[in-house]
């Protein structure tokens, strides 16, 4: 058992989280969907539509609707949604809105995808009570500037921050004290830690732990010798512990679709049905966004989460989307082995050039 565990003493981090926004956006542009299911991703085609869902309204998620479900077992549940395109040159224009209005709030800030950011505001507010009127302040600006609602975790660690965005959703605010980090922590599902998906919670439970505080105070050692590096992983974010910096991104070098299926699969007519939705999902983001690339990096995750990348750099610069399924498709057929199931793909364009200035990127 671990006896001496670090401090994050000093340190006060924030992690803002949009709420549901593919769907949010399209509602603000839309007002007359406003307060009906609303399904971003693919077109369902009566039924018989393939790809997944990029994202969904709280309206439809009262379906049992989720990101990564199959757009036909969507039809099925909720057939009067509003389905709708993806429509990344929008999202991509209203998170730069976004993001500018955090930084600006920010001693350091990480971009943490299209949704979601992180910041260190330690020298801005000298205890919890100044960032949790920070935190106002700041939900409030978007909320002015971009009629859009978020979620925000005050936390002393990037850890803390997360989880604690998620746990008021929609437009919350928590603030966790790091006094408060264990009594914040251990009452809540184990699953709710970062990186415990369906599997691990279940080898978890079937070791009777349930809780995160009962993944704290399980010997150390034991999880160790049943999960590996990940196992001590798991026993110190159950403490509340992640002394990982808030640590500013450069410019975009790529492009990046990934899913998590909503059950771990082995199967090959599947996978290759997302990734070729996948594929299209970038494909569009790369071509609407006027670039061309030449690497094509494919990301698998099995269900014991052990994840692997495979990529490919073409001879030369495109923006056809068959060379992207192409070389996705035969990066992945490495990884397809009907003894192991997967639980995320994804598909990543890299080495990018604007296709008006034919300006190297990376």
């Amino acid at each position: 058992m671990v006896t001496a565990l670090p401090s994050d003493k000093g340190r006060i981090i924030f992690h803002v989280d949009m709420d549901q926004f593919f769907a949010a956006v399209e509602e603000r542009e839309r007002p007359e969907i406003r307060g009906k299911p609303v399904v971003v991703g693919a077109d369902p085609k009566e039924g018989k539509g393939r790809g997944v869902v990029s994202t969904c309204n709280y309206e439809a998620r009262k379906y049992g609707v989720r990101s990564a479900m199959p757009i036909s077992k969507v039809w099925k549940r909720c057939p009067n949604a509003v389905y709708l395109p993806v429509n990344y040159p929008l999202y991509v224009k209203v998170s730069q809105k976004i993001m500018d209005i955090l930084r600006a709030h920010a001693d350091k800030f990480e971009v943490w995808g299209i949704d979601e950011a992180f910041l260190d505001v330690s020298s801005r507010a000298k205890d919890f009570e100044e960032a949790k009127k920070l935190a106002q302040a700041i939900k409030l600006e978007i909320y002015e500037k971009e009629k859009l609602t978020c979620s925000i975790g005050i936390g002393p660690n990037k850890l803390v921050a997360k989880i604690a965005s998620d746990f008021q959703k929609p437009d919350g605010l928590t603030v966790v004290e790091e006094k408060d980090v264990k009594s914040f922590l251990w009452p809540l599902p184990v699953g709710n830690l970062l990186w415990v998906g369906k599997k691990t919670e279940q080898k978890l439970k079937d070791l009777g732990i349930k809780t995160i505080g009962d993944l704290a105070n399980y010997d150390a050692s034991v999880l160790t010798e049943k999960f590996g590096v990940m196992g001590t992983q798991l026993y110190l974010s159950a403490h509340g512990i992640d002394r990982s910096e808030v640590q500013e991104r450069g410019e975009i070098k790529s492009m990046s679709r990934d899913v998590t299926f909503e059950v771990d699969t082995s199967d090959s007519e599947v996978i290759f049905e997302t990734l070729d939705s996948l594929s299209q999902d970038v494909h569009k983001q790369l071509t609407e966004s006027n670039f061309n690339f030449k690497t094509v990096t494919v990301r698998v995750r099995y269900e014991n989460f052990e994840t692997h990348t495979h990529g490919k750099t073409l001879p030369f610069l495109t923006n056809r989307l068959s060379d992207v399924q192409k070389t996705a498709r035969e990066l992945i057929q490495a990884y397809l082995r009907p003894d192991r199931k997967i639980r995320l793909i994804g598909v990543r364009l890299s080495s990018l050039a604007s296709s008006e200035k034919q300006k190297k990127l990376v």
